[in-house]
């Protein structure tokens, strides 16, 4: 074979290891983001598509490991979790009043723990998505369910809503627990 036949060769070998370097790296990339962020990813690609979805969700993934998350003391657990029993027992007389109050409850516990209460809902939940990517998935259905609250079916949404952010606290004063 001549020189230009082995230079090709090798020019063809080198970027075919490029490639395949590049696809383990994408593939590692996205498989990252699937683990950490769990539905929180599925919803990222299918609004905006597979590169703008991914590259949103890196970019919260920095926006987090900026946060200075902290444990709760135990005494203001137990004030929260103390605050949920009452809440509960309001939902009786109260429905409306008491999934509304639950969604700020789990606020709180979100801002006392670090995470920042943007005006951006979505961004919001996809900072708890990181830590907690089920959790942001109840957070998020939970608050559609305050917004459908008119007719026959409003109760059972403020229902659901309340499971939900129970849910969510659950999981919060949980990984609270573990951090400690």
């Amino acid at each position: 074979m001549e020189t230009w036949e082995w230079i090709l060769i090798a020019g063809a070998a080198g970027a075919l290891l490029l490639l395949a370097v590049a696809f383990v790296t994408i593939r590692r990339r996205r498989a990252h983001l699937r683990d950490r962020f769990g539905p929180e990813y599925y919803r990222a690609v299918s609004s905006s598509g597979v590169g703008s979805g991914e590259k949103r969700l890196r970019d919260v993934e920095r926006q987090h490991d900026d946060l200075d998350l902290r444990p709760l003391p135990s005494a203001a657990r137990e004030r929260y979790l103390e605050e949920w029993r009452q809440l509960e027992a309001r939902f009786v007389s109260d429905p409306r009043e008491a999934a509304r109050s639950a969604e700020r409850l789990v606020e709180r516990v979100l801002e006392e723990r670090g995470y920042p209460l943007e005006d951006d809902a979505e961004r919001r939940v996809a900072l708890v998505a990181v830590d907690h990517p089920d959790a942001g998935e109840r957070y998020r259905h939970g608050h559609a369910m305050l917004a459908h609250v008119d007719g026959a079916e409003s109760t059972e949404n403020l229902r659901k809503a309340m499971i939900d952010f129970r849910s969510v606290l659950e999981e919060l004063l949980q990984a609270n627990r573990q951090a400690a």
